[in-house]
């Protein structure tokens, strides 16, 4: 079942998710977070009846942990159970403790599989990934996930770059696995450390980016298919407390296609309201997950904090059945700006059409809202001569396509700090 999950038409994935979940909740039932987050509320026998239930969010999951260390008391299992330790990279706040029974890794890996699988990767290639193994469910647990597919896979993780691009050329390495920001790092080490060696030498065919949004902006992926010689492809969303990897495009959609119907459950919320939404073609909305099927850490209407907006929910020219999306941004990192709500990603698909900037960008907010204007700091691509003419010029542009004023600082070539990791655009400094 794990391995055609994501073929199921709608009649035999609706029978499977409800007997999934008759054996799931009567293991959640037993769940001292769960039974004291629901105060008293029977566990519904139909999976529809699910918006009867309380929501459940990372906030109450850190103070869990903090009250009950390591793993919290929405461990449902005995601590014999767990088989692997992850910890999330604390990108948005205090970093978890992820446990996974054998059974849990076994699905995790699948789901994984599937979306590289479906991203293009197979046998035929020999792929690199360059996400951290430090604890982090991006190292060890998308390995595994690339792994299924066939392919041959180097375990590089982060740092060493220069060691990097010597691997990709002696070896014949033809994939590489990591964020979508972390081709700069290598562009930039190539630049100084091996002269006359362009992007595109280096060979790489496909490139199967996670970790961060970003890749459904078009001009994004023309300028790294342009500069690389490879074909950009969404290939790794996940959420950390649910599934490392759960969504990736096929070779035909670059929307992201949901794989992962048979073991997660999803919803769609107002993110104000809290009331559910269908998820219908042209319906925006928080994601809210709830396993099917977890030993471990046993999640029942989890909020993502993710915004996504559903493109299409009839099958996919690939076979595949699961809804297809786009992540529009996090909660998290939203700006009011005079009332337009904003995200980053919406703010990098204006800067990606300047060709006289290199697509680098930090919104820096000094003080608490509410704002009048955006103030975005952008980085010039090399050559290229600061003007006020030029900072206008943005500015237009994003009045245009955004509705709000903002203000722009260029930044010299090579100003703004390089990630090996996750970049983070949003930067409250009076936090």
């Amino acid at each position: 079942m794990y391995d055609k999950g994501e073929f199921l038409c709608q009649d035999a994935l609706v029978q499977h998710q409800q007997a999934a979940w008759e054996s799931q909740r009567k293991h959640v039932a037993t769940s001292p977070f769960l039974r004291i987050l629901w105060a008293g509320k029977c566990v519904p026998q139909n999976l529809c009846d699910l918006p009867g239930l309380p929501l459940c969010s990372k906030a109450e999951l850190r103070v869990s942990q903090a009250a009950h260390p390591p793993f919290g008391d929405y461990l449902n299992t005995s601590r014999d159970s767990v088989n692997r330790l992850h910890r999330t990279s604390g990108t948005t706040g205090q970093a978890m403790n992820l446990a996974l029974s054998a059974r849990d890794c076994d699905v995790t890996q699948a789901v994984a599989g599937r979306c590289q699988e479906a991203a293009g990767l197979g046998p035929q290639h020999t792929v690199v990934h360059c996400l951290n193994y430090q604890m982090w469910m991006g190292g060890l647990t998308d390995h595994m996930g690339l792994e299924c597919t066939g392919a041959m896979v180097i375990p590089f993780g982060t740092g060493n770059t220069e060691l990097l691009i010597r691997t990709i050329r002696e070896v014949g390495v033809t994939a590489i696995s990591c964020t979508p920001s972390y081709p700069a790092v290598i562009a930039r080490v190539l630049e100084e450390k091996f002269p006359g060696v362009a992007p595109r030498d280096l060979g790489l065919k496909l490139g199967l980016f996670g970790g961060e949004a970003g890749l459904d902006d078009m001009a994004l992926r023309d300028r790294i298919r342009s500069l690389w010689g490879l074909e950009p492809r969404n290939a790794n969303y996940g959420v950390s407390d649910i599934f490392c990897n759960f969504a990736a495009q096929c070779q035909h959609d670059t929307r992201l296609h949901f794989m992962a119907a048979d073991v997660l459950y999803p919803e769609l919320i107002d993110p104000e309201s809290d009331a559910p939404l269908a998820i219908v073609p042209g319906q925006s909305g928080e994601l809210v997950l709830t396993h099917l099927e977890r030993d471990c850490q046993p999640l029942v209407r989890f909020r993502t904090g993710d915004i996504i907006t559903v493109d299409e929910t009839d099958p996919c020219v690939c076979g595949r059945t699961g809804f297809r999306f786009r992540v529009v941004g996090r909660n998290d990192d939203m700006v009011v700006v005079r009332g337009l709500n904003l995200f980053p990603t919406m703010v990098a698909s204006v800067l990606a059409e300047h060709r006289d900037l290199t697509g680098d960008y930090r919104i820096v907010l000094a003080t608490p809202p509410p704002h009048d204007e955006l103030p975005v700091e952008v980085e010039l691509a090399r050559g290229v001569i600061k003007t006020p003419e030029l900072a206008q010029e943005i500015e237009t542009a994003l009045k245009k396509n955004l509705g709000a004023s903002a203000r722009i600082t260029l930044l010299a070539h090579g100003s703004l700090p390089l990630s090996q990791g996750k970049t983070t655009r949003v930067v409250r400094k009076y936090i």
